[in-house]
This record gives C-alpha cells, sequence and structure tokens, in this order.
C-alpha cells in the first residue's frame, strides 16, 4: 500500500484530492496537513511514502516548504501540484527535493500514476512541465556552449575544427602556414580552456558543440 499525505492550506481542495483518489489500486490517503507545522505530530505512526501539496503562488516561501518537508522527511517523495507553470519556480522546486511536478490541468489518472512513478523511485512530470525543463536544459546547454567556444580564439577554433575533421598536426601546419608545434601548442591551449583530458575529447566536443559536421 501507497501512504499518500496532502499538504495543503484550503481543506475543500484537500476534500477534492482525497475523492480523486479514493477507490485508486494501492493507494491509501493516511494523513492531510493544513499546515507544515503539523506534521511532527504525525510522527511515529503511518509512515508516508508520497506527500502531495498544493501551491497557488509561485513564492518563495513555498520553496523554503518543499525543502523543509525534503529535510523533515528525508524518505518521502514529493510531488507538487501547482496552479502556476513558472519556469523559474519549478526549476527551484525540483532542486529543493519535490520528485513530481503537476500543473491544475492534471486528472485523476495522471495523479495516480504520478504518484506510482514516484514510489517506484521515479520522477514525473506532466508534458508542459517536461517541455518547459526540456526548454530550460536547452537553453543551459546552448548558453554553456557559447561560453566554450567564446574561450578560444579564433586560430584556435580553426586548428580544433580541422583537427576534429581528421588533419595531422604536420597537414593544420600546412594548411594554416605556422609550424607544428605552435599547432600542438593551440591544441593544448584549447584542452586547458574547455577542461579536456585527450585528442579524442577534442573530436568529441567539435561535434557535440557544431564545429564540425557528421556526414
Amino acid at each position: 500500500m501507497i501512504n499518500v499525505a496532502l499538504l495543503n492550506e484550503f481543506p475543500v481542495i484537500s476534500d477534492a484530492i482525497k475523492a480523486l483518489l479514493s477507490g485508486a489500486d494501492e493507494i491509501d490517503i493516511t494523513a492531510s496537513f493544513s499546515n507544515i507545522n503539523e506534521i511532527p505530530d504525525y510522527y511515529g505512526t503511518t509512515p508516508i511514502h508520497i506527500i502531495i501539496t498544493v501551491f497557488y503562488t509561485p513564492s518563495q516561501n513555498n520553496i523554503a516548504i518543499i525543502d523543509k518537508l525534503s529535510r523533515m522527511l528525508p524518505k518521502t517523495r514529493i510531488l507538487v501540484l501547482s496552479v502556476h507553470n513558472h519556469e523559474q519556480f519549478i526549476l527551484k522546486t525540483i532542486k529543493a527535493g519535490a520528485k513530481g511536478y503537476l500543473d491544475m490541468d492534471t486528472n485523476r489518472s495522471e495523479i495516480m500514476e504520478a504518484v506510482y512513478s514516484l514510489r517506484n523511485g521515479h520522477e514525473y512530470y506532466t508534458k508542459t512541465i517536461s517541455d518547459i525543463l526540456l526548454h530550460h536544459y536547452l537553453n543551459d546547454r546552448n548558453k554553456d556552449k557559447k561560453k566554450k567556444q567564446q574561450m578560444l580564439s579564433k586560430r584556435e577554433m580553426e586548428v580544433l575544427q580541422l583537427f576534429a575533421e581528421g588533419m595531422s598536426n604536420r597537414q593544420i601546419a600546412e594548411k594554416l602556414f605556422i609550424s607544428v608545434r605552435t599547432v600542438e601548442t593551440h591544441k593544448n591551449n584549447i584542452m586547458k580552456k574547455i577542461n579536456l583530458k585527450n585528442t579524442v575529447d577534442l573530436v568529441k566536443f567539435a561535434i557535440k558543440n557544431d564545429i564540425i559536421e557528421l556526414d
């Protein structure tokens, strides 16, 4: 049996969630709290596997609640049900310890799926939330890509591209009208600047960052 607790300041909403989950296989609503300070009094009774928190505003106080819950109940997985889909709020709740995030467009089957997923050790986000997280990841990846490339000089970028395309040090030196030693120096500087360990990493970096294209 999955023991689920609710943390929500409005009893009518808690009652609605209870009604939604009523009769769900292996799910039992064992407790309902209107305030996080009520939770310590529940210690020593039935363990809480999942706690569903309901938020109506994307406030810093709600982030603090998630953080406090994750420390107070380290074995309990936190599922957020929120009115708002603000990207930064979502990211902060996850960083604070939430393992799932649902928006108010969710339905009974999705809440059940989220509970089962969290109980099995997975995370769960609705499609809307997943899209927001993916967008953030891609933005961060692009920023990181640009940041690393900006660390390299124009000549270093040329050496990196030619090397990743399969040219030897001598071929690069001849093409750029520089010495082989200078080519080696550029390669060493590139690896130091972007923290790479070997020449294989140089090629991987060039491919990953679209410096060269694979046929």
